[in-house]
């Protein structure tokens, strides 16, 4: 039995070091190392929460290849569940290339892959049992697992008991995807977008403004609009928060919003408030950014709990 259920995107994840520049057409350039990871909302949510001492499984869907067979066996290795993940006999299993340029942010080159196959059919009702959870990661970027299939699915989760969290991915230029959200926010306890899909939902910039138009599909919910570097927003009825980051030595900021939902999520099963749970979960998402990839420099629960006592990020309340 796990404690979180982490549904969504699996992927492959290649790292590349930061490099001063982008070569030129070609230009070869030399990197320190490559790193080699399991990624993916689901996937890097479950083992952030594994360090923050919570036990995990992941429902999502990989190649039958060498990829497929690496993410399985990193999760195995992570400590997270693995048993109720499915293979496509159809699809590659999802790969992103991150270049990693100093000074600038991230660019990514992905392939959907497997993730495209995903559909309700491949989930086994069992998994919800004696779970506390469920964390839906990635999406719309699954677009086999359709709105009234997440719906279902956290209708189910609640009648269950589980507290229900959600997380999307919108590519850019995308349209608005609030219709393919409005139903099952319904029944989301925890919605966290960052604030550009946020504002892909909305049509609006100011992330108090976003927070004010997704809460009239829940007002009863938690809504959390992650900002990078300028923080996050945070809303549960009338309560509204504004938090800054805390400011760490960041070297990748990859993985870092999967972190930040870790820390939520766990403030959450420890049942605390609004702001107690703002403030870890920003914790435990600039930590990811002190190392390459998207969990070796995620926190374990305690020095977490440490690093808030002992370092001040400004949190305000909103009027």
């Amino acid at each position: 039995m796990a404690d979180v259920v982490c549904l969504g995107i699996l992927v492959a994840d290649i790292f590349g070091n930061p490099i001063a520049s982008l070569p030129a057409a070609g230009e070869l350039a030399l990197l320190d190392r490559y790193l080699l990871s399991v990624g993916g909302c689901a996937a890097n949510t479950a083992a952030d929460l594994g360090r923050l001492g919570r036990t995990t499984s992941v429902l999502g869907k990989v190649g039958n290849d060498l990829f497929g067979e690496f993410v399985l066996q990193d999760l195995k290795r992570l400590g997270i569940d693995t048993s109720f993940i499915r293979r496509s006999q159809t699809h590659p299993t999802s790969c992103t290339f991150i270049v990693n340029v100093r000074g600038q942010d991230r660019r990514y080159f992905h392939c959907f892959g497997a993730n495209a196959d995903f559909s309700i059919a491949d989930i086994d009702a069992k998994v919800l049992d004696g779970a506390r959870a469920l964390y839906v990661g990635g999406y719309l970027a699954m677009p086999a697992f359709r709105p009234d299939h997440l719906v279902g699915l956290f209708r189910e989760a609640k009648q269950h008991g589980l507290i229900t969290a959600l997380d999307v991915v919108i590519a850019a230029g995308s349209p608005s995807a609030l219709e393919d959200i409005r139903q099952a926010l319904r029944y989301t306890d925890l919605f966290l977008p960052n604030k550009d899909e946020a504002r892909a939902l909305t049509g609006c910039i100011d992330p108090l403004e976003q927070a004010e138009i997704l809460a009239r599909f829940n007002p009863d919910g938690t809504i959390v609009i992650t900002q990078g570097s300028a923080g996050a927003l945070a809303r549960r009825g009338s309560e509204k928060l504004r938090a800054a980051a805390f400011q760490v030595d960041s070297i990748d900021e990859s993985g870092s919003g999967d972190a930040f939902d870790a820390g939520f999520l766990v403030g959450m099963l420890e049942g605390w408030s609004l702001e107690d749970s703002l403030r870890f979960a920003s914790a435990v998402g600039a930590s990811c950014t002190r190392a390459l990839g998207c969990h070796d420099g995620v926190l374990e629960f305690e020095e977490a709990m440490d690093f808030v006592a002992n370092n001040h990020v400004e949190i305000a309340r909103v009027a």
